[in-house]
């Protein structure tokens, strides 16, 4: 059986791990926390922070603003609207992708363990290096485009059934939890696009006002960029929008197998 071992200087170090206590507290819930600073040369670990529940709101992010307000100010994380808008509060949770915002505490068990999102770069804590997966974003030209003006200067109309068509697909908010879930972005991350872009991808194919099918399909016709998902599934079971990039990825196929007759 083939073993794996990630590099020396990712390895998780118990030494130098720190307890923030919950003193005096009656309804405590212990969070562990993945902690790095590429600055220190130090290993990463993991901080254990008690949370007095009776005085926290009720989300993994609320823990967290409290860790870092009351109890170690270099805590470092993402975050923003606190509404599951933004996408800026992703990290996994328990061992699942998800954000931070809308993961309720009680939902995570006696205990709690906070880590980046896996298979990226970690700048600080739980502070994930996005570049590439934007950059990845920004080569499938996520905008509409077209040749032909509006009828008359004016707006492009779509139908109602038209408009249906983007339903499942525009509420991605690129919050990476999907991509970072799948394997074979794990393996292939430097070529597959990963589920969250192919979703984005499908977006425009599908929009009835886009003109770019053809050169939008054929940015995708490679053995990598798409045809790397085998359908795990696991991009569905966590996206916290509730989308399905297996489907949109699905549909994409069936346009490349449709063009071809």
């Amino acid at each position: 059986m083939a073993e794996f071992r990630l590099p020396a200087n990712s390895r998780i170090n118990g030494k130098g791990a720190t307890t923030h206590k919950a003193e005096g507290a009656t309804n405590v819930k212990s969070f562990q926390v993945y902690r790095y600073d590429p600055d220190s040369g130090e290993n990463p670990r993991y901080d254990t922070f008690e949370i007095d529940l009776d005085n926290c709101g009720p989300m993994v992010l609320d823990a967290l603003i409290k860790m870092k307000s009351e109890q170690d100010p270099t805590l470092t994380f993402r975050r923003s609207c606190r509404e599951g808008i933004c996408g800026s509060c992703s990290m996994n949770i328990n061992g699942k992708n998800g954000l931070a915002c809308t993961t309720a505490i009680e939902d995570c068990g006696s205990e709690v363990k906070i880590t980046p999102l896996p298979h990226m770069d970690v700048i600080k804590d739980l502070v994930p290096d996005f570049t590439h997966f934007y950059a990845q974003y920004s080569s499938i030209q996520p905008w509409l485009k077209t040749v032909t003006p509006p009828p008359s200067g004016k707006e492009r109309l779509q139908s109602p059934a038209e408009r249906e068509k983007l339903d499942g697909l525009y509420e991605c908010i690129l919050c990476a939890c999907c991509s970072t879930s799948c394997p074979s972005y794990w393996w292939n991350s430097d070529k597959f696009l990963g589920p969250a872009i192919l979703l984005q991808a499908y977006r425009w194919l599908a929009d009835s006002r886009d003109e770019y099918t053809g050169e939008r399909l054929d940015e995708l016709e490679d053995p990598f960029r798409l045809y790397r998902c085998h359908t795990i599934m696991n991009c569905a079971n966590v996206c916290p929008k509730g989308l399905s990039p297996a489907k949109a990825i699905a549909e994409t196929k069936k346009l490349m197998v449709e063009r071809a007759i």
